[in-house]
């Protein structure tokens, strides 16, 4: 076995003197404890070495064992529903943790050996087999099936799979004759976890990922298979809303990753995840759900792992044939991470002491995400979701401005609203998505005809509104005209009915696409009334007390997703109530249907 004798410790890095040939990206055991660690330097005389675990009592001498494989990730049957640590380590079930925290060099296998999970061949001896196809199913769950594949770059003829029955995730279900090897095909797979998994072409994105948030979903849309970041300063709501989104949204599986957040907030979702509900199916979240932990007092290096662990996860269900969304709480705190292994490496800091290759590192985190067709021919898709965590809510520091480059769905949290109590506290003038276009025609086949000019009337109303609300600082209201207190009313039921979404409200924590896009017509409707009505002289601060008024602002808390019945009737009385508020003007007929 390749070895190297440690000569020089910085933190979690070290450096050691080689005894034969290591590789980069290498796995390696630090010590007579055998720490886990990754090779991420090679010099001429010496090898760099990033240990995931507290090196204290590490000593020179000590030696570097090479494992001759890559960090690599273990896919198989048994994810869904576990919890694991930043490099794989199974965080329930198992006696290897001193109080908070593993053993020093407890190596803990992710994935049961033991159990046996029924498999069901798909295909016979003697058939031609290709990268990616799929050689049986594995039932893991009620709703989900896990497809054994065939392994990437792995191309030949079937010379023998085994008969449907009960084996273990290392059992030996297929041999495949290549041209060069015969290769033995199990349920149990590793991964490189720094490599990008390969799929057969990239598709363009069409469809949301629905999420139930309508200041999401309806003005800034995250496609399935796209990329979008959540910035906020300290105490915005962003892991609230990350964790919301996760619950509500209509992705097949999801892979949460707690990256460098505290303790308390991660122990919270560890908690609380295994109990909730899972809105599709009526039982357990944790079913599709696959949770990485790695807070803020746990190594360093272990947190800049982690991120890589959890998009390698997301990729291998991606290849299943399932629509993966993978949420990153926080981006900031894994770039941090970057920072501290950067400056113990001596490196030259760029911008704020971050290293010059943070937006390198940056891209190829978020370019991994994307809406794909499979090895196999199936559609799939990967959405990633991250959030950011600027100091100071200053958008223009590094981090942030980095990430603002390479995803498309920007969802600025604005600390104001957060403390004003208003959820979710998404700054609409701040907040943009480059995904649009791309989904008004999803809309438009669901019934919203008028969805894309709906949304940019709307955006361009609370525009009208934040330039208006300075002049009244100045002048007043009362010195505007009527026209633009008109914009004024309009704007804040906009904002109070749309952009505001009650968490604690049953009907309002999840709002359905065929409920936003009734109340979306709703509101131009009355926005067509109430600017007919002030035309024809009706005084703009009259509207604001209006019972219909308030029945709009809070359609959302009353009316259900699945009364939906409602909101038609909604639109009748305020046809109604504009008839006698203004019965010499015509009614608007249907225009906002």
């Amino acid at each position: 076995m390749n070895e190297a004798e440690v000569f020089w410790i910085n933190g979690p890095v070290l450096k050691a003197q080689p005894v034969g040939s290591m590789q980069m990206k290498e796995a390696v055991f630090v010590g007579e404890q055998r720490l886990a660690g990754e090779v991420i330097r090679l010099d001429a005389n010496s090898v760099t070495v990033q240990v995931f675990e507290d090196t204290t009592g590490l000593k020179p001498g000590s030696l570097v064992q090479a494992s001759g494989l890559p960090l690599a990730a273990e896919l198989g049957p048994g994810m869904l529903g576990c919890m694991f640590d930043g490099i794989q380590r199974p965080l329930t079930g198992i006696a290897q943790i001193a109080g908070d925290f593993f053993d020093t060099g407890v190596n803990v296998a992710p994935l049961d050996r033991e159990h046996r999970w029924e498999f069901q061949p798909s295909l016979k001896p003697g058939a031609v087999v290709n990268e990616g196809q799929t050689l049986g199913l594995v039932p893991e769950s009620a709703d989900m099936s896990h497809r054994v594949l065939i392994p990437p770059g792995v191309n030949g003829k079937l010379e023998w799979i085994t008969d449907a029955g009960d084996y273990a995730i290392e059992d030996t279900l297929a041999r495949v004759r290549t041209r060069e090897e015969l290769v033995d095909v199990a349920m149990l797979r590793r991964w490189p976890i720094r490599k990008t998994r390969p799929c057969a072409r990239r598709l363009s994105l069409q469809a949301p990922l629905l999420t139930g948030q309508r200041a999401i979903d309806t003005f800034f849309p995250i496609a399935k298979g796209g990329a979008a970041s959540l910035p906020g300063g300290f105490g915005t709501g962003k892991t609230v809303l990350l964790q919301t989104v996760a619950k509500w949204s209509d992705a097949d599986v999801i892979v949460y990753i707690g990256c460098g957040e505290r303790g308390n907030e991660m122990a919270d979702v560890l908690d609380e995840f295994p109990r909730l509900e899972d809105p599709r199916s009526g039982r357990m979240l944790m079913e599709r759900t696959v949770l990485i932990a790695n807070t803020s007092n746990m190594p360093v290096a272990a947190r800049e792992a982690s991120i890589y662990t959890g998009m390698t996860i997301a990729e291998y269900f991606r290849d299943q044939g399932f629509h993966v969304a993978l949420f990153a709480d926080s981006i900031s705190r894994w770039a941090e991470a970057l920072r501290e292994i950067s400056g113990r490496l001596e490196e030259l800091p760029a911008e704020e002491g971050y290293p010059a290759y943070l937006p390198t590192r940056l891209a190829e985190f978020f370019e991994r995400s994307g809406r794909v067709q499979t090895l196999n021919g199936t559609e799939a898709s990967l959405t990633v979701v991250g959030t950011v965590s600027p100091p100071g809510g200053d958008f223009s520091e590094p981090v942030t401005a980095h990430t603002r480059r390479y995803v498309k769905s920007f969802l600025a949290l604005d600390r104001a609203r957060a403390q004003a109590r208003f959820y979710p506290a998404i700054h609409p003038l701040q907040s943009y998505s480059g995904y649009l276009e791309q989904t008004e025609r999803w809309w438009q086949q669901r019934g919203a005809l008028q969805w894309g000019a709906f949304t940019k009337r709307m955006l361009e109303l609370l525009e009208e509104q934040a330039r208006l609300e300075k002049m009244v600082k100045i002048v007043g209201r009362d010195a505007l005209p009527p026209s633009q207190r008109l914009v004024l009313v309009c704007a804040d039921i906009v904002v109070q009915s749309l952009l505001r979404q009650s968490a604690f409200s049953e009907a309002d924590r999840f709002c359905s696409a065929e409920k936003q896009t009734e109340m979306l017509k709703v509101i131009e409707l009355f926005l067509q009334q109430a600017d007919r009505a002030v035309q024809s002289g009706v005084d703009p601060d009259t509207l604001t007390g209006l019972p219909i008024t308030r029945r709009i602002q809070r359609m959302g808390e009353d009316i259900g997703n699945d009364n939906l019945e409602a909101l038609a009737l909604l639109m009748h009385d305020i046809h109604d109530v504009f008839s006698e508020l203004a019965p010499s003007f015509p009614e608007a007929g249907d225009d906002a249907a």
